[in-house]
């Protein structure tokens, strides 16, 4: 090994998100609204409505995620 290949010991740490439902959601919001396209169009908007406000749910936890992590790189 070179010393190149050595960090003091420290090694890059592995981030993982924590549990949500969110995905779950965005999931029943997008068959809820393919579900409408046979039924009624009420079922589009409503499936609509339920992705459009857990994707933008999902892109504030990513971004608050990603606002956490230490900014230090070797």
């Amino acid at each position: 090994m070179t010393p190149h290949d050595q960090r003091d010991g420290a090694g890059e740490q592995i981030h993982l998100p924590g549990p949500t439902l969110v995905p779950f959601f965005a999931a029943v919001g997008i068959a809820t609204a393919l579900v409408g396209l046979i039924l009624s169009w009420w079922f589009v908007a409503l499936g609509g409505v339920i992705l459009l406000i857990t994707v933008t749910r999902w892109i504030g936890d990513v971004r608050n995620d990603i606002a956490s992590l230490p900014t230090e790189r070797h």
